[in-house]
């Protein structure tokens, strides 16, 4: 009987000592990823200055370019300047969300209070030139005040925001903010009367650089939702899409309480 103990207790011992390397493997990667990410952070910084800087050298002689010589220009090269400064604009945009997306850490834990009812008006100052033009009709459920960073309740709503606006149908665009209250978490909507998505493709759309839609059909880098999708993660969310051609989107997110 005391051997059979003996080796019961022997392997419990050692099934300890597995747990107690496998919890110091598993620290020692977590201590890794984090430098890895800052790192990645970092990176991402650097490339994004060093990158944007003769962009803005190229943008700025070309426009020089056009405006001195004007008048011996033919349309032809006027046009083919159009399209050079808009493809670097194109890049600068693409660099600046690659580096908003290289920022968003989904382990981070945030302790800030944002009252999104205040973010959802800025976002709304913030396209109201493109509202007016679009002869947009926008609305709102009363929003709360959630545990989540400002700078990324912005970004998301205004990414969702901004492609509600841009995939728009043939009617003038009608677009509402929802929230439902749950036991431990809000459910959002975003819903709008835009061109719709076919089913086939609502995993496809959250994934980076997928494009469902040619650079002169509709503008983009293609980053948009997906860093939405990373936002709402990291604040231990979800985020989803119901829709079809023709009959308008309602984007869905979660946000927890606490």
């Amino acid at each position: 009987m005391k051997a059979t103990i003996v080796v019961k207790d022997r392997q419990l011992e050692l099934q300890l000592e597995e747990l107690t390397m496998l919890n110091k493997g598993l620290q020692k990667k977590v201590v890794e990823l984090a430098a890895s990410n800052a790192e990645l952070e970092r990176f991402a910084y650097m490339t994004s200055h060093d990158l944007q800087e003769p962009l803005r050298m190229v943008t700025g002689f070309l426009q020089l370019l056009k405006k001195k010589y004007r008048d011996q220009l033919d349309p032809d090269a006027v046009r083919y300047i159009h399209f050079a400064v808009d493809g670097s604009e194109r890049m600068k945009r693409l660099i600046n969300d690659l580096l908003n997306y290289s920022r968003i850490q989904p382990d981070e834990k945030l302790t800030e209070e944002t009252n999104l009812e205040e973010v959802w008006q800025e976002v709304r100052t913030i396209f109201r030139g493109r509202i007016h033009e679009e002869k947009a009709m926008i609305t709102a459920d009363l929003l709360p005040v959630v545990p989540a960073g400002r700078m990324r309740m912005l970004q998301l709503f205004q990414n969702l925001l901004g492609n509600a606006l841009t995939y728009r149908g043939a009617a003038d665009p009608r677009i509402h903010v929802g929230v439902k209250e749950q036991a431990d978490h809000w459910i959002f909507s975003v819903k709008d009367n835009g061109i719709g998505i076919d089913p086939v493709y609502f995993d496809k759309i959250f994934i980076i650089f997928q494009r469902l839609h040619a650079l002169n059909e509709y503008s983009g880098s293609g980053i948009g939702l997906t860093i939405c999708k990373k936002i709402v993660e990291s604040q231990g969310g979800r985020i989803w899409v119901e829709s079809a051609p023709g009959a308008g989107s309602v984007f869905y997110f979660t946000i927890l309480k606490a």
